[in-house]
C-alpha cells in the first residue's frame, strides 16, 4: 500500500514547523486532544527531507518565526515544486493579519491550507485549523491514535488478580484500550472486568477500568487486550493523549536526527 492508501486508513501527520510558544502549549495541545497526530519540528531541511517519506502530510508554517518572509516563501515554494512533496498541504501561520500577506500565500503562492491568524482569543484560531483538517482528510478513517510502546520501558501496567497484582508492559495504547503482555501468563479469560488497573505512562500512574477483550500469540509471548470502559475519567484520556504525542514526537525526532526539545 503506497502512503496515499496508508493515510486513508490511519490519517496524515500534521507538522507545526517553528512553532511559536503559543502553538506548541495551546493550539498544538488542543489538536491532540481532538485525536490528530501532531509534530512540532524546529528543522526545516530536517522536515523537507522527511516530507519525501510522508508526502500525504499537512504542514502549517509559522512565519513569524526564525526565517525571514523571503526565505519562508522559498522553502513554500520549493516544497510545492517539488514532485516528490507536491502532495504536502501547506498552510500559514502568523499574528500578522496583513491583508497583502495573506493574498501573496493564498493567491500567489496559492498554499492549500489556507492563512489562519492568530488571535489573542485563540478559539477562532483552532476552530480554522480543525475545518483545514477535516477538509484535508487529516484523520482518514481511524478514530483514535494509537502509540506502539514496546520499546518504552517506562510504560507498564499492574492489573489486581486474586489477591494480588500482577505485573506486564504496555504494547500499544489508545484512549480506547491497550494491549499488553505479562512476566507470567495469568491467564486472563475474554470479556473479565478489572477495576483499580494501575498503568504508567513514563512519570505518569493512571488508574483506569477494563474488560478483557480478547488474547493473542505474538512468539512465546501471549498477548491481551483491553478496552477501557466507559467510566474511564476524562481526565486519564487527557493525559494518554499526551503521552502519545510525546511518544510519536521522540520517534519522529530521532528519523529527523534531531532531538527533543524542551
Amino acid at each position: 500500500m503506497d502512503e496515499s492508501g496508508q493515510t486513508d486508513l490511519s490519517g496524515k501527520k500534521i507538522f507545526f514547523l517553528h512553532p511559536s510558544a503559543v502553538i506548541q502549549n495551546e493550539v498544538a495541545a488542543e489538536l491532540t486532544q481532538q485525536e490528530f497526530e501532531i509534530y512540532l519540528i524546529k528543522d526545516h531541511d530536517a522536515l523537507k527531507r522527511a516530507l519525501k517519506r510522508y508526502p500525504c502530510s499537512v504542514v502549517f508554517a509559522d512565519i513569524d518565526e526564525r526565517m525571514s518572509e523571503k526565505d519562508w516563501e522559498a522553502w513554500i515554494r520549493g516544497v510545492m515544486n517539488d514532485p516528490e512533496t507536491a502532495a504536502v498541504k501547506i498552510g500559514i501561520l502568523s499574528v500578522n493579519d496583513d491583508e497583502n500577506l495573506r493574498r501573496k500565500y493564498i493567491n500567489m503562492v496559492r498554499v492549500e491550507a489556507g492563512y489562519t491568524v492568530l488571535k489573542a482569543d485563540l478559539s477562532s484560531s483552532v476552530r480554522q485549523i480543525l475545518e483545514i483538517l477535516k477538509t484535508a482528510g487529516a484523520k482518514g478513517r481511524r478514530k483514535y491514535i494509537r502509540a506502539v510502546t514496546d520499546n518504552d520501558a517506562m510504560t507498564t501496567i499492574n492489573l489486581p488478580f486474586n489477591g494480588t497484582y500482577v505485573n506486564g508492559v504496555i504494547r500499544d495504547i489508545s484512549v480506547v484500550g491497550l494491549s499488553c503482555a505479562f512476566d507470567e501468563d495469568p491467564g486472563l479469560a475474554k470479556n473479565t472486568l478489572f477495576q483499580n488497573i494501575q498503568i504508567k505512562l513514563q512519570s505518569a500512574l493512571l488508574k483506569v477500568e477494563g474488560i478483557v477483550f480478547g488474547s493473542r500469540m505474538d512468539g512465546l509471548a501471549k498477548i491481551y487486550v483491553i478496552l477501557f470502559t466507559n467510566r474511564t475519567d476524562s481526565e486519564v484520556k487527557v493525559k494518554i493523549r499526551k503521552y502519545m504525542q510525546q511518544n510519536l514526537q521522540t520517534k519522529m525526532d530521532k528519523g529527523l536526527g534531531e532531538h527533543p526539545k524542551p
